[in-house]
């Protein structure tokens, strides 16, 4: 049989297949989805670590640069689904319009983002909730249950807890996760604006002096320190890409996806840069090197008290972004088994919920495993790796898809083509250029494995190559 590594698949085929899937979500599901996967660990956690190491106060540009490029890019995918509106996201896609070798390699790259993801936000969780809930209640876990073998422990036994109940949530179908995340969402975001409104009355102007540190300062056009930042806070960005994983399970997703995708990047952009702008404003820059970030500048303006509210806010907010991450992997899973890359059971979708199960259990015992037993804090800029790399060729892919004859699509479209496309694209690989160079070499290893793994198993157990 001959097989042809660059064989486009028909649109056709995924719409027929995800017809299994049952359509629930509309543009404030999205949204909430969106948000849930955006305001979470990268609003806790990084502006914190890169206002100390990369760029001081000038952090706000590195997360509007971030949101800017993340709504470009944005656009792209809402293109797509509205005239793709298949599950697999950039690795359907990619395998639509630059064939199947492309599609995998991007499936791959985003099983590493979501996954990853999702033990890395469980570990957050475990270290807010050991540290402040368990703690306050006068509870501690034994030692051996906190860490891993890698930090001298057995097992993160929090972590693990976490991603089984979140697993569970997922499990039941759409319709209760979504009534979860939308509730949640609320929460957290009404935690983040009453931190801003109280933090505006404690902000120091001298602490915005020097606003972008001349240490920082570096190639190319003396923002390397602003876009090193910009390029690790991608972190906070993945949601996207689960927001276009979604699309089969989207009520008209010719507008609804279009309109959960800007409407993420607005509400994330103004919550990320006021939320920076204070903080760096109450604290000094040099002394945000921390974990906890919001909680340790209300301890310098003596409102310690409020240190378990934005706990709470943490915690909704690591859980909702893990909802997200969880539901888009387990769906990208699904989409590989469905065309027969991977084992075709994980391709089955249940009859009782209409929901993959053996993709979300599959996502369930990695995701326990890598959460449990390994350290993710160091990996985040592996996640950005595998965004970015899906950023740039689903941006250039629009201007193949226009070109395509047998799609057809009366929604959504990127406007000022092929001027955006090319923009979002070449931005994308300019962040992946700025990543350190240890991210490239492992991401590459990655990528690596995935090739082996298609020319092993994938291309002999493809639908596409047998015609199916």
């Amino acid at each position: 049989m001959k097989r042809d590594i660059f064989k486009k698949e028909s649109i056709d085929t995924f719409l027929k297949a995800d017809a299994r899937l049952m359509r629930t979500l509309h543009t404030k599901d999205l949204i909430a989805l969106g948000i849930g996967a955006v305001i979470g660990t990268g609003i806790f956690i990084l502006p914190g670590h890169e206002a100390a190491q990369h760029a001081g106060p000038a952090v706000a540009i590195s997360f509007l640069l971030a949101a800017l490029v993340s709504g470009l890019v944005g656009m792209a995918y809402a293109e797509f689904s509205s005239a793709m509106p298949v599950a697999g996201s950039a690795y359907s896609f990619g395998s639509v319009v630059y064939g199947e070798i492309i599609g995998w390699i991007l499936g791959w790259a985003l099983i590493l983002e979501y996954f990853l993801a999702v033990s890395a936000e469980a570990t957050g969780f475990a270290a807010y909730f050991n540290n402040n809930i368990l703690a306050a209640i006068g509870f501690e876990l034994p030692k051996f249950l906190q860490t891993g073998p890698l930090e001298h422990g057995v097992v993160n036994l929090t972590a693990v807890l976490i991603v089984l109940l979140v697993a569970f949530i997922i499990g039941q179908g759409t319709m209760l996760s979504k009534k979860v995340e939308n509730i949640a969402v609320v929460v957290k975001v009404s935690i983040i604006v009453l931190f801003i409104i109280v933090g505006l009355f404690y902000i120091k102007s001298t602490n915005y002096t020097p606003f972008y540190p001349e240490q920082f300062h570096g190639a190319p056009f003396g923002l390397g320190g602003i876009s090193t930042a910009a390029a690790t806070v991608f972190f906070a960005f993945i949601g996207f890409d689960a927001l276009a994983a979604n699309s089969a399970e989207t009520v008209d997703p010719h507008k609804n996806v279009v309109r959960g995708v800007l409407g993420t990047v607005v509400i994330a952009v103004v919550l990320y840069v006021s939320f920076t702008l204070v903080l760096t404003g109450i604290v000094n820059y040099k002394d945000l090197n921390v974990d906890d970030p919001a909680a340790y500048a209300l301890k310098v303006i003596n409102l310690s008290s409020w240190n378990k509210l934005i706990t709470i806010g943490a915690l909704i907010g690591i859980f909702t972004a893990m909802l997200t991450m969880f539901f888009g992997g387990s769906r990208l899973v699904y989409a590989l088994g469905r065309d027969g890359l991977l084992p075709g059971n994980f391709g089955k979708v249940s009859k009782k919920n209409k929901v993959p199960m053996r993709a979300v259990v599959l996502a369930t015992i990695v995701q326990a495993a890598f959460a449990g037993f390994v350290p993710l804090t160091e990996l985040a800029a592996l996640i950005n790796a595998g965004t970015l790399l899906a950023f740039a060729f689903i941006s250039f892919g629009v201007i193949p898809l226009r070109r395509r004859k047998d799609i057809h699509n009366n929604g959504f479209k990127m406007p000022f083509y092929p001027f955006l496309p090319i923009l979002a694209g070449s931005c994308s690989i300019y962040f992946i250029w700025m990543l350190p160079s240890l991210t490239k070499i492992w991401v590459s290893i990655w990528i690596l494995a995935g090739i082996i793994i298609y020319f092993v198993y994938g291309i002999r157990h493809s639908n596409l190559q047998k015609n199916k």
